[in-house]
């Protein structure tokens, strides 16, 4: 899929890269000499740009640029972070709804360690984008598990008694574990 680029034009001395048949040129890859490690993935003007290093060899090329793209990809697909506040609410409502405290606010955040997290003080609730691709009783999983967190901060009894209200709550449990242990193996 990655090889077979045509160099369309240079910028500032790195070449630029278009993959042959996805969407007439929509994925752009620009080999950098000034980029040493990092890995940076946008979308601009309809195009998704893959700015990497330039010493990175063909077979890593190959296997980062799919998952650069899947990421800017399940960004535009994720939920987006109003719905995310009113999902928050729906599922208190139907599952806790003793629990009167409300998120301020939820986000998307890169979070390598965590699925979610939540500080009580301002309310907040953030949830990791890795999560974007997951089947929505996930997402609704992991979002119940923050905003219980808005009234009870520990992993006590009283907060297990409320997240395993969530139907689905030994399914998401298992998957989430499943996904946990495929990430640490790569």
């Amino acid at each position: 899929m990655v090889e077979g680029f045509e160099v369309s034009k240079s910028i500032d001395g790195d070449l630029e890269q278009t993959l042959p048949g996805i969407d007439e040129g929509e994925i752009v890859v620009i080999r950098s000499k000034k980029r040493k490690r990092n890995i940076s993935a946008y979308r601009q003007g309809g195009k998704i740009v893959i700015s990497i290093p330039a010493r990175l060899s063909k077979a890593e090329e190959r296997q980062v640029v799919p998952e650069m793209i899947a990421k800017i990809r399940a960004k535009e697909v994720a939920t987006p972070e109003s719905e995310l506040m009113k999902l928050a609410d729906q599922l208190l409502t139907s599952y806790a709804p003793e629990i009167a405290i409300r998120p301020a606010s939820v986000t998307w955040r890169t979070m390598n360690e965590r699925w979610g997290s939540c500080t009580s003080v301002d309310r907040t609730i953030r949830l990791a984008n890795k999560l974007q691709p997951a089947p929505t009783y996930i997402l609704e999983y992991v979002l119940y598990h923050e905003a219980i967190h808005l009234q009870h901060a520990d992993h006590g009894e009283e907060f297990y008694q409320f997240l395993h209200r969530y139907p689905r709550h030994l399914e998401a449990e298992a998957f989430l574990a499943g996904f946990e242990l495929a990430d640490n193996a790569k």
